[in-house]
């Protein structure tokens, strides 16, 4: 199966945010009830090995979830770990094979074209969570968006747990990407007290 999407300019986007952040905003909180942005990154450092390994479907039959939390390890040198990691990712998720038949991330079997628009959800989301915490702006491509609110269309009003949380209703003539936020149970004018 031929590529659906190209994640490269989503994972540039992310790149950019994470380069941009200081070491002085490691504590600052995120969207992400009970993440800081450390937190975020340690869970970013994850998962995108995670998804590099879903298209090559060397972690199917024997993958775990992303490590995150307080607890999960953060690479002294984590922005160039998250920059190489995403570049690896790209160029995978461009393999025509990639897209072919189910594959695994952290515990989860999918086919592999969702499995890449769960990527590209889980890195476009959290490119915002970590902007919106550092005090920077992210850019997410028309059709990035056009690919995930077909995607998250149909996302229960509860959320799913561990993934997102509840919708948050978001006006109909609201910024698409505003409204994709909401799908994902962020509020799209959250800001952090930590940036002036």
């Amino acid at each position: 199966m031929e590529p659906q999407f190209d994640l490269e300019p989503a994972a540039r986007s992310l790149a950019a945010v994470v380069d941009g952040i200081a070491d002085a905003q490691l504590a600052n909180p995120t969207p992400c009830a009970e993440s800081t942005v450390r937190d975020l990154l340690a869970h970013v450092v994850g998962l995108t090995e995670a998804f590099r390994q879903a298209a090559t479907k060397e972690s199917v039959g024997h993958s775990a979830p992303p490590p995150s939390g307080a607890d999960s390890p953060l690479p002294a040198q984590w922005r160039t770990v998250i920059t190489a990691q995403l570049a690896a990712l790209t160029s995978e998720w461009r393999a025509a094979e990639a897209w072919e038949g189910d594959t695994e991330a952290g515990g989860v079997e999918l086919p592999a074209a969702v499995m890449a628009m769960v990527a590209l959800d889980e890195i476009t989301i959290h490119a915002w969570d970590l902007a919106v915490a550092t005090g920077q702006q992210v850019t997410v491509t028309p059709a990035d968006l056009a690919v995930l609110h077909e995607f998250l269309r149909d996302t229960d009003p509860v959320g799913t747990p561990g993934l997102f949380g509840p919708v948050i209703e978001v006006p109909a003539d609201a910024p698409a990407f505003d409204r994709l936020l909401g799908l994902t149970g962020r509020d799209p004018a959250w800001r952090s007290p930590a940036v002036a």
